[in-house]
């Protein structure tokens, strides 16, 4: 079985310029964890995720991992959220993610997840934007093409 077979096409994508507020909308909307930043041609330049929204909100990346040692304000750091729902989303992006072709099969795709620790990875095909794989489409399409 190929990602083209799996992933999810027609995905909805952002430009650089726009808000963290209207990335979140849009995950928020889909239910998704993750939105593709592309230009104006339709090439793939970045991805957005929830945990690039909310590290923002963490000046020292070691705060976003639990510490007992140093203390923190962290209700003052919530209050900074709605600065960062003003960022763009070029500001925080991954720039150049890590992509797959339609045409690679689902169990590399899934071994590129494991080894790089992702959920969700864009689908290209010569740089353009075409879909995203989920782990949680790999699983499915393994799943009943077993169990059917």
């Amino acid at each position: 079985m190929l990602v083209r077979d799996v992933m999810t096409s027609g995905v909805k994508a952002v430009k650089k310029e726009d808000t963290l507020r209207k990335v979140v909308i849009d995950m928020i909307q889909r239910h998704c964890g993750s939105v593709p930043v592309v230009g104006d041609d339709g090439e793939l330049v970045g991805i957005v995720t929830l945990r690039d929204v909310l590290l923002p909100l963490y000046p020292n990346y070691g705060e976003y991992i639990h510490d007992n040692v140093h203390s923190r304000d962290f209700e003052e750091m919530q209050e900074g959220y709605p600065k960062v729902m003003q960022m763009t989303a070029g500001e925080v992006m991954t720039a150049n993610p890590f992509t797959v072709s339609p045409e690679e099969p689902i169990l590399k795709a899934a071994s590129y997840m494991g080894l790089k620790n992702l959920r969700h990875i864009p689908v290209a095909d010569n740089g353009k934007l075409v879909g995203v794989v989920t782990i949680g489409d790999i699983n499915q399409a393994l799943f009943f093409s077993i169990c059917e």
